[in-house]
């Protein structure tokens, strides 16, 4: 029977689209894809023949291929509006770059307190040519990682104004089936905002390199091995950021204060940090208006400071723009200067905060502040700091603040705290943010979330991960005896972030920019050579103390990993049991039981076929719903999903079941915030808006039926335009006389209330009878009141397997998925409409 199935299913595999040119391949799926559901099998196959397998293709092209259900519903949405900031005017773009101070660069800006103090710590001063090698160091550091790889390349890699390494992961998922999830559906490529872009024919390099990374379970893991190191590394970031940028900031008290101690200097700056994470629940956004003027007033105060050092010492160390200084520097202290890389990279700290940062403005605006106020001021500051140390060569341990004219240090000291505070605040923002992309693509614990800003909604809180980092800060502030060992922590996290970029960024170019392979190989050979130089560096000194970091980042990586691989095989092991359609057929349309008037919202994880865990509500009520939907959360690879496009729906056995598929889809920026109400109120219009579809579908199916040969051959050329900007061969019937008729496709439902307009073309009236009996039955079954069947399916690791996969799957992964937070939550359905029903299966 099984083979038989197998053998009906490839048949149908054959059938499912014929495209013409090599771009379906890329948008579409590949021919051995197939998106046919094992609940459609008693459904009439829309533009499918009866004849012989040999003539299938031609037949298909002539009378239009059959469409899936869910393809036919992302095809007909209209392209949704995107909020791009490229098309603003000039001096809009100059406003967006004031702003841009506040939230992207207070990490990069605070690095002129400790830069030197770490560097020189590492390769103490014996003479002015350590200082313009050392200077030189830093100047090219922050112009190639900076400038060059940063603002200049890694920008443009955003994934629809997304940045960060999920957003790149995102990406890739979305040009290639990448993920380890097998939950990818060809429908998901008709939102709008896929903007897929179609290989020319001459570049087949791009095409090879996506079927080598879909067809390599290999590849597939180590592209999320990568990714999950990144994101490990941009959690650390976020506890290493504030400990280093307060401490070094409070560190000035010594220059003003003499008597002052180290211990005392660690608990104002403890006392910092309890009130700077105190105050994160209140979001970006409260004190949003003070942040671009205080680092606007910071960055002037670093170019003017440089100025006064420049002309009052020695303003001949502008000769180490000349990068021989950087030769004679490892000449004269060879091992010493390759230790004191770690301080070096320091100066480029933050950079990723400033493609993780991009979705709050433009690339364009971020490259006008860098470039036109931050990158020159933080030049003149590390210039005039060496200028001072020119003629101080030994006030090495605190040269930022020794530096600062006598009259204007304490208003500086003042601005620097304020500086500090603001870029710890940035960079934990940017770590909720990461965690919140990794959550929605499968590889986080779901948490609570809270949207601190109705105007942005990427300004997000997360309670636990916030207290979380709060404690790690404080047991690394106190664990570390000095400004260095935390300087080199902050290398490894932030060199670590760099590296994953870098790699991420390639696949990228090669894969999606498809450019010249002499640019990619060069940026790759460049940029990794020098990041990994960086990296063996801080490695070396980490037995000072900074192999904290490291834990805390192997830690992250394994909760990530650990759930990852639970829920891969949580979802695969579903899919293996979930019923069978011939015991659905025996059951019949009763279900085996009494259907109750109302509507049972089943929620799933399955995409495709019916969840085993419906059995278990079957054979354990003795009374099931009238209607019966199948809803399914899906995230996929996305920033945004408008919400026209939210709802997907299929008919799952015949009519006289009144069970149906739902896929509400998100994106991984969507604020998942409606409450129980407004979200039955959106499925039930989407349902109506689909059943009249398909009525108007049979209709067109039906009339195209009596047309002549000829007028269908006519008809074969007529295409549909997907919202993505793809075209695609419908011919007759599907939809096809629909679209070109110039009249506004019927957009599905939102919570406004607007009902769904009636298509032009006339139905039948047993047709229309039929449309009204099961739109008034859907409506009585509302009325009748709606319940939330919840399945919890848990993992057990089966007897034989092996003892790691046991600790994994019965502790650790059960420990995290009994203690994240339950995904209904978001909904905030009262207890009198849930009913659960608790599975386990054996993986």
């Amino acid at each position: 029977m099984s083979e038989e199935r197998e053998g009906e299913q490839e048949r149908e595999n054959e059938g499912l689209v014929a495209m013409d040119s090599s771009e379906s391949r890329w948008v579409f799926q590949d021919e051995d894809d197939s998106d046919v559901d094992e609940d459609d099998e008693d459904l009439p196959r829309v533009g499918m023949d009866s004849d012989d397998d040999d003539n299938a293709e031609q037949r298909l092209i002539r009378t239009g291929p059959r469409i899936d259900s869910f393809d036919v519903e992302a095809l007909e949405v209209p392209g949704a509006q995107r909020n791009d900031y490229e098309d603003f005017s000039l001096g809009k773009r100059i406003i967006l770059a004031f702003q841009t101070l506040g939230v992207v660069f207070g990490d990069v800006g605070t690095s002129p307190l400790y830069t030197f103090s770490v560097m020189f710590n590492k390769a103490p001063v014996n003479g002015d040519e350590d200082v313009l090698g050392a200077l030189s160091l830093v100047l090219y550091t922050l112009i190639l990682i900076s400038l060059v790889k940063y603002v200049l390349v890694v920008l443009w890699a955003n994934d629809d104004g997304e940045g960060g390494t999920f957003a790149l992961y995102s990406l890739i998922c979305r040009h290639a089936k990448v993920s380890l999830l097998p939950n990818q559906l060809p429908s998901d490529a008709r939102i709008s905002s896929f903007r897929l872009k179609v290989p020319s024919a001459e570049l087949e390099r791009s095409l090879k390199i996506k079927e080598r990374l879909e067809t390599s379970l290999t590849l597939k893991k180590l592209l999320l091995m990568l990714v999950l190191v990144g994101t490990a590394m941009v959690i650390a970031d976020g506890a290493v950021t504030p400990a280093m940028s307060v401490m070094s900031a409070v560190g000035g008290l010594k220059v003003g204060i003499s008597g002052i101690t180290h211990e005392q200097v660690v608990m104002i700056s403890v006392a910092f940090l309890v009130v700077l994470f105190s105050v994160q629940k209140y979001g970006t956004s409260k004190v949003g208006l003070a942040v671009g003027p205080a680092l606007f007033i910071w960055f002037c105060s670093l170019g003017g400071i440089g100025i006064y050092n420049l002309v009052k010492y020695d303003s001949s160390v502008l000769r180490a723009f000349n990068p021989v200084h950087i030769y004679y520097f490892f000449k004269r202290n060879s091992t010493k200067a390759w230790l004191s890389l770690g301080g070096c990279l320091l100066c480029a700290t933050g950079s990723e905060a400033m493609f993780a940062d991009l979705c709050y403005f433009s690339v364009r605006s971020i490259q006008l502040a860098f470039v036109f106020l931050v990158l020159p001021c933080l030049l003149l500051g590390y210039l005039g700091q060496a200028a001072y140390l020119m003629e101080n060569q030994g006030n090495y341990e605190q040269v930022f603040f020794s530096s600062v004219p006598s009259g204007a240090f304490w208003p500086v000291f003042i601005i620097a705290i304020v500086a500090a505070l603001i870029a710890s605040r940035a960079m934990t923002t940017a770590t909720f943010s990461c965690i919140k992309q990794s959550t929605a693509l499968g590889c986080f614990p779901r948490l609570k979330i809270i949207h601190t800003s109705r105007k942005f909604m990427g300004q997000i809180y997360i309670p636990v991960i916030n207290w979380f980092l709060l404690v790690f800060c404080l047991v690394f502030v106190f664990s570390t005896s000095s400004i260095d060992e935390m300087g080199n922590a902050y290398g490894i996290a932030e060199v670590g972030v760099m590296m994953m970029t870098t790699v991420l960024v390639t696949i990228v170019m090669l894969l999606i920019w498809q450019i010249n392979i002499i640019i990619v190989l060069s940026f790759l050979v460049i940029f990794l050579g020098m990041e990994l130089t960086f990296f063996s560096s801080v490695l070396w000194s980490v037995g000072d103390g900074s192999w904290i970091i490291l834990v805390f980042a192997v830690i992250m990586f394994f909760i990530m990993f650990i759930w990852n691989y639970g829920s891969k095989l949580k979802y695969e092991t579903e899919v293996k049991q979930k019923m069978s359609m011939d015991l659905m057929r025996e059951l019949g349309s009763s279900l085996g039981t009494i259907r109750a008037p109302g509507i049972g919202l089943v929620y799933n994880e399955l995409v495709k076929g019916i969840p085993a865990i419906f059995g278990h509500f079957i054979t354990t009520l003795p009374a099931i719903h009238s209607m019966i939907i199948f809803v399914c959360i899906k995230y996929v690879p996305v920033p945004v999903v408008p919400q026209n496009e939210r709802f997907l729906f299929r008919r799952v056995c015949p009519k006289s079941y009144h069970i149906f598929r739902c896929i509400a889809r998100y994106g991984y920026k969507d604020v998942r915030k409606e409450n129980h109400q407004a979200f039955e109120q959106l499925l039930i219009e989407s349902l109506e808006k689909f059943i009249r579809r398909e009525a108007q579908e049979r209709s067109l199916e039906s009339d195209g039926d009596e047309e002549s040969d000829s007028e269908d051959e006519h008809s074969s050329s007529k295409i549909l335009i997907a919202p993505n900007g793809s075209v695609y061969s419908l011919g007759v019937p599907l939809l096809s006389e629909y679209q070109e008729t110039s009249q506004p496709t019927s957009e599905p439902s939102t919570s406004d209330g607007v009902r769904p307009q009636p298509s032009s073309e006339p139905l039948s009236s047993d047709a229309e009878q039929s449309l009204e009996r099961e739109l008034s039955f859907i409506r009585k079954a509302k009325e009748s009141g709606v319940v939330y069947l919840l399945g919890h399916g848990d993992i057990r690791a089966r007897k034989d397997s092996w003892f790691i996969k046991k600790l994994v799957i019965n502790y650790f992964y059960a420990f995290l998925r009994k203690n994240c937070r339950r995904g209904i939550a978001n909904l905030s359905v009262p207890h009198t409409h849930l009913m659960q029903v608790a599975m386990t299966y054996m993986v």
